[in-house]
């Protein structure tokens, strides 16, 4: 895990603003944080030219108000924090690609971005975003509460995923110690699991003790510090392993999923993981932190070549 300095905060002027700068302010108070970005993007605004010369400095009072606008939540909503610098940041244009450049320009670490649930909006730019960016990325659901008290690491004993577990371990270790963290392996029945002659519940033992054999050969390769990490074993049984795991996470109450991003360069790294996919599509009910080693992203310079 490295060092959490700057944080991207990705506001739009509508109620989810509010639960932003509260995870802003606790991840920033923790992690003893030293800038944080708050950033609004407006969609590309064209006006007929006729009215471009009668008002020739709209699209200008339009920025400074969301920049003032900004300004007066955040000195509402955040505490002061000792050593913390903010900036506000309005920009015209994709948002994608605007915090995509903000982010290589300022050598940001984490990216905070909000998941509509009743509010209206949509989740492309946290697809984007997770593909695209060369950093961490936390995508926070309206009304959820900034607590790191639980974390669950799904996992299938890969190395991304071993990556994760050490990142939710450092986070664990970051919040006190008191933080319970989860590791989950979510494992697939089979549907010809009765041509070996076993039932089901059988087999789905069998397969557990598989997984509890990979889970032992697995954390010994994993400096724990010290932090007590529960196993947890799902079966599978309808090929939908990311509802396995929200399920787990809601069972669980836990306050973060943690999954890591696959890390590769170029053109490839654009596919970050089928489980991170499906996850960012589908859960919209608990925080979900995108691990991505800092640097490591999928040819986003060939992505701001076209801005």
């Amino acid at each position: 895990m490295y060092p959490i300095k700057k944080l991207i905060v990705c506001l739009d002027q509508s109620p989810l603003d509010q639960t932003l700068i509260a995870f802003a302010g606790f991840i920033a108070k923790v992690n003893q944080v030293k800038k944080i970005y708050f950033t609004n993007v407006i969609k590309n605004f064209s006006l007929p030219k006729e009215m471009q010369e009668e008002f020739p400095t709209l699209i200008e009072q339009m920025l400074a108000e969301r920049k003032a606008y900004m300004e007066e939540l955040v000195a509402a909503q955040l505490p002061k924090i000792k050593g913390l610098e903010l900036s506000f940041v309005v920009k015209e244009g994709n948002l994608s690609k605007k915090i995509l450049k903000l982010v290589e320009e300022k050598s940001v670490d984490l990216i905070l971005l909000g998941r509509k649930v009743e509010l209206v909006g949509t989740g492309v730019a946290s697809q984007r975003l997770s593909r695209r960016a060369s950093c961490s990325l936390l995508i926070i659901p309206e009304k959820s509460q900034p607590k790191f008290n639980k974390l669950l690491v799904p996992s299938d004993f890969s190395e991304h995923s071993k990556n994760a577990l050490e990142e939710g371990i450092l986070w664990a270790k970051k919040y006190g110690g008191e933080t319970e963290l989860f590791f989950q392996n979510v494992f697939t029945v089979p549907s010809g699991y009765h041509f070996t002659g076993k039932s089901f519940e059988e087999f789905t033992q069998l397969l557990k003790k598989d997984s509890e054999s990979s889970f032992k050969k697995f954390i010994r390769k994993i400096d724990t510090k010290g932090i007590q990490i529960t196993p947890v074993y799902t079966p599978d049984e309808d090929d939908n392993p990311v509802q396995e795991i929200v399920s787990t996470a809601l069972e669980l109450q836990a306050d973060v999923i943690l999954i890591g991003a696959k890390g590769k360069t170029g053109a490839t790294a654009l596919h970050i993981g089928s489980m991170a996919e499906r996850l960012i599509q589908f859960n919209n009910r608990v925080p979900l932190l995108v691990s991505r080693p800092k640097g490591k992203n999928a040819g986003v310079l060939d992505y701001l070549v076209e801005i």
